[in-house]
């Protein structure tokens, strides 16, 4: 049974909704977006398939890693550490060169010590793919903190390989950035989980 968190919060003038999900079994993913007048500012997704397969998981257990995920978004958001672009006021169009970054294969980006990351870039208005577009990958946290890109097709894909690099003692998370005329997206996959915050508030479920 699948679990999530729905909070909308104030940062200065701005009101955020951030909502945060698991996929399922079929789809071992936390996912949390960060919305905006109906936008989408940013995503943020961490596997779960290797705690799935452990004698250690429970529903329970998969719930806390899915608050967990929610409050984390929610506490950066208020500290200033993530600050999302902007939407435009409803009923105002959106920014053209908007963009969105989406991974394809997010069960699978990680086999045998190797990264592959199937992406595709959209522009948010009206999702077209867009081409001729730099998406640059690392792995924060890694011992070698290298930067690795491509650029988009026509169809606005880009296959981006490389090897896993030897990972740090501390939270790790593979970063996925792009940018096109102004216009940036960046997702995360949470690699390893952060420890609960003791000042993080009561966050209400959905």
């Amino acid at each position: 049974m699948s679990s999530g968190f729905n909070t909308d919060i104030r940062v200065g003038e701005h009101v955020f909704h951030v909502q945060t999900e698991d996929r399922g079994p079929a789809h071992p993913l936390i996912d949390t977006a960060v919305y905006q007048n109906g936008r989408v500012l940013h995503r943020r997704s961490s596997s779960y398939e290797d705690f799935a397969a452990s004698p250690d998981f429970t529903e329970d257990a998969l719930r806390q890693r899915v608050e967990q995920q929610h409050r984390g978004v929610i506490e950066e958001l208020r500290s200033g550490a993530l600050a999302p672009e902007k939407a435009a006021p409803a009923g105002q169009p959106g920014t053209p060169s908007a963009i969105q970054v989406q991974l394809l294969n997010p069960g699978s980006w990680l086999s045998a010590g190797n990264v592959t990351l199937d992406l595709e870039i959209v522009r948010r208005a009206d999702r077209q793919p867009q081409s001729g577009i730099q998406v640059e990958a690392r792995i924060l946290g890694a011992l070698n903190d290298a930067s690795h890109s491509g650029t988009t097709d026509a169809q606005g894909r880009v296959l981006i390989r490389f090897p896993l690099p030897p990972l740090g003692k501390g939270d790790l998370a593979l970063v996925i950035h792009a940018v096109a005329n102004g216009g940036r997206d960046e997702i995360r996959f949470e690699m390893r989980s952060r420890k609960p915050s003791p000042e993080a508030g009561a966050v209400p479920g959905s």
